[in-house]
């Protein structure tokens, strides 16, 4: 204590301090510490479902283009067959029937082609509108965490990183 007070410290006093800066840094603790950590641990979750939501609606457009292709390919091999068959039927018959033979052919590539058309415009507006919701949902959870112009920067630094 002798040392202490030689040097002009006050013990009494630097006991209340410590025991102040103790109390601060509990009270700093419990009511910022924590709860900063908590909203930004929500935060990160909220990310990390924004990013799986993404990551499956890429999964399924991916999905989407299998089937496209799928079904053109057996509407390509569905036409081939058609010709194929209307080929053979040409080659047994006379003339006369092989000009209604190939009328019939090319109203059957035609149709094949509609049936196409149909297929491919019918997958391309399912695609259209799963993208459309999946766009919505994504933009609804943005929306949902843009609060400020803080948070924004802070989302936006995330996003980069």
């Amino acid at each position: 204590m002798e040392l202490l007070d030689n040097l002009g410290i006050d013990g009494r006093l630097l006991l209340a301090q410590l025991i102040n800066f103790v109390i601060l840094l509990a009270v700093l603790y419990k009511f910022a510490y924590g709860p900063v950590l908590k909203i930004l641990e929500e935060r990160t979750k909220k990310i990390e479902n924004g990013l799986k939501d993404a990551e499956e609606s890429h999964k399924k457009l991916a999905e989407i283009s299998e089937k496209e292709a799928a079904v053109l390919v057996e509407a390509r091999k569905n036409a081939q067959q058609i010709i194929k068959k209307s080929e053979e039927a040409a080659v047994k018959n006379a003339e006369e029937i092989i000009v209604l033979a190939k009328d019939q052919s090319i109203k059957m590539l035609e149709q094949a082609k509609k049936q196409i058309e149909q297929e491919k415009e019918k997958i391309l507006a399912e695609v259209k509108t799963e993208v459309a919701e999946l766009i919505m949902v994504a933009t609804g959870k943005i929306i949902d965490e843009k609060l400020d112009s803080e948070k924004d920067r802070d989302l936006i630094n995330r996003s980069i990183k």
